[in-house]
């Protein structure tokens, strides 16, 4: 078990529900100090920012994360807040259910923007300062659909095979630098954007944001014990949840 994680710096996209509120609680509870950047929902950010504010300190920073320039400000907020960045999140993201032949440009290229490149740049300007850090890592919340195609989720589907493919590339190539990338691919959660979406289903079978959580604890916690790739959470549903 580390047992150095209490205080290090967290950058956090996606906190605004489901398994990024599941996250943050999770590591503020194990005295990690958070960085929750965009969202352009204040309301559901000041949610979690109440979640987590009796433990450690936390610094919001909602905004418009397709902005790229937002990104590079956000990353050079919380290290000229914290003084430092040791792990980067990357957790926001949007799902589709669209016929194939249907996919709009706009479409592709909002799915794409904030399944893909969002993660790509935020990791890239994150990157000076992880690599300062002993304990630097980054966590990719990708998706089941990154290793096979669900009818009605191209766009997602492909997002996430090159969020993966991503994550795979970096894992290696900064290795040396003492920075563990890593993916986790998780099957159905029990999230808001299901509830809405799929009002049929029920938490019974699905995973709970919870466990996310945990999971980016173990890979947090056993840095120095396991070096993991990827992990995939998947149960059996009778179909995809979108």
């Amino acid at each position: 078990m580390n047992s150095n994680l209490k205080e290090n710096v967290v950058v956090l996209t996606g906190a605004g529900g489901g398994i990024g509120r599941a996250i943050a609680i999770k590591l503020a509870q194990a005295g990690m100090r958070l960085v929750l950047l965009g969202g352009n929902n204040p309301d559901k950010l000041e949610v979690t920012r109440l979640e987590v504010e009796k433990y450690p300190s936390c610094l919001v920073l909602p905004g418009n994360l397709t902005d790229l320039e937002f990104l590079a400000s956000g990353i050079e907020a919380a290290h000229n807040h914290f003084g430092r960045i040791d792990i980067l999140i990357n957790n926001a993201g949007v799902a589709q259910s669209t016929p194939f032949e249907k996919v709009s440009v706009a479409e592709f290229d909002r799915i794409m923007t904030i399944n893909t490149k969002v993660p790509y740049f935020l990791t890239q300007y994150a990157l000076p300062f992880l690599k300062r850090s002993p304990a630097a890592t980054v966590i990719n919340i990708a998706s089941v659909v990154a290793h096979s195609g669900y009818p009605l989720q191209s766009v997602y589907s492909a997002s996430k095979h090159a969020l993966l493919g991503f994550t795979k590339s970096i894992a290696r190539e900064h290795y040396k630098d003492n920075i563990r990338v890593h993916a986790i691919c998780p099957g159905g959660v029990y999230t808001d954007m299901v509830r809405v979406s799929r009002p049929d289903l029920t938490e019974e079978g699905m995973i709970m944001p919870e466990e996310i959580a945990d999971i980016v604890w173990f890979f947090l916690a056993n840095r120095g014990n396991a070096v993991i790739d990827e992990i995939c959470v998947h149960r059996c549903n009778k179909e995809p949840f979108l």
